[in-house]
């Protein structure tokens, strides 16, 4: 089967596509016929050698969409030729992947699956992020660092389902403030700039509720700045690669009531892989019966994927990009 590698630290010329043995499932595991497979910017940590996120040769891709091929001993919801989305261990990017049963999630009757491969990481991690971690309630104003990007679009989405909310972005580049707003953020700015008083101002003074930052702790002196009494940020990913500093003082959390999280789809994945699947089967639900839809870009092959990541790595992509795997699948 074919399958994406990259093979050092660096960009689309460490990418390539090569032939590999097809994966066989063992107890509790399935493997299936990828339709289409996630893009997400862990890839492209991975790809510049972020520590802790690849080792090399390394074969990227969590979160796949297809239809079963075989099923290991003891798997028994599900069937062979049945539609799912899946976590896959790790080489969604090919033709077959393999992944645990209890990732995998059947996908209903009139959910796409170029949809559904949107689903594992971006929008399940984007509805934990939210309900788990940032303890959303209707109302509540939020700030999303990143805003144009898969998980900022798919929060933008979501907030209205859970009850509604301000929502309140920023951006790293000028140009990708109207992708945001088109999103359905009401409050766009550019990190270029301090956007303290935009905030406070659109707040009547009172600051965000909730603060979902992915940017390691490069931005977290903002967010504690920008957080209103008993607000809560929540750090869940390290997109800059800088290194990360040490955390607040306690007392500074204390005087505000602030809380800060931090959020691992990978750890939940490992550690509480039913809140993963719970959280996928719910956004599948939200998809099936209209609530949701979630606009993909579609890369059309595995060939294509490397200058799909450059997108993503030099802040020039918007939204949620699959990449097409198999052909003839529904």
């Amino acid at each position: 089967m074919r399958t994406l590698v990259m093979t050092a630290p660096g960009g689309a010329e460490n990418s390539s596509v090569v032939e590999v043995a097809e994966p066989v499932p063992g107890p509790g595991e399935l493997t299936i016929d990828v339709a289409y497979a996630g893009l997400n910017f862990v890839d492209v940590m991975a790809r510049r050698g972020d520590a802790g996120y690849a080792t090399w040769p390394h074969r990227p891709g969590l979160e796949v969409s297809g239809t079963v091929r075989a099923l290991g001993p003891g798997v028994t919801h599900l069937a062979v030729g049945d539609r799912v989305v899946a976590v896959p261990k790790g080489a969604g990017m090919s033709e077959v992947a393999l992944a645990s049963a209890e990732l995998a999630v059947p996908v209903p009757d009139g959910v796409s699956l170029a949809a559904a491969a949107a689903t594992p990481l971006g929008l399940a991690t984007s509805l934990l992020l939210l309900t788990d971690a940032g303890r959303f309630t209707p109302g509540d104003t939020v700030l999303v660092h990143s805003a144009s990007g898969g998980i900022g679009g798919a929060v933008a989405r979501l907030v209205p389902l859970l009850g509604g909310g301000r929502l309140i972005g920023t951006v790293g580049r000028p140009e990708k403030a109207a992708e945001a707003e088109r999103a359905g953020y009401q409050l766009v700015l550019t990190r270029d700039t301090d956007p303290t008083e935009a905030v406070r101002s659109a707040t009547d003074g009172r600051g965000v509720d909730l603060i979902l930052d992915p940017l390691g702790t490069t931005a977290l002196s903002l967010d504690l700045e920008l957080a209103a009494p008993g607000g809560r940020v929540v750090l869940f990913g390290n997109a800059t690669g800088a290194a990360i500093d040490a955390l607040p003082p306690v007392d500074r959390l204390l005087r505000g009531n602030l809380t800060i999280t931090g959020f691992s789809h990978r750890g939940l994945v490992a550690n509480a892989p039913a809140r993963v699947a719970a959280a996928t089967g719910r956004i599948l639900g939200f998809l099936a019966d209209g609530r949701l839809t979630m606009p993909v870009t579609e890369v059309p092959g595995l060939a294509e994927i490397p200058a799909a990541h450059d997108l993503l790595a030099e802040g020039r992509g918007s939204g949620k990009y699959v990449a097409r795997i198999g052909e003839g699948i529904l």
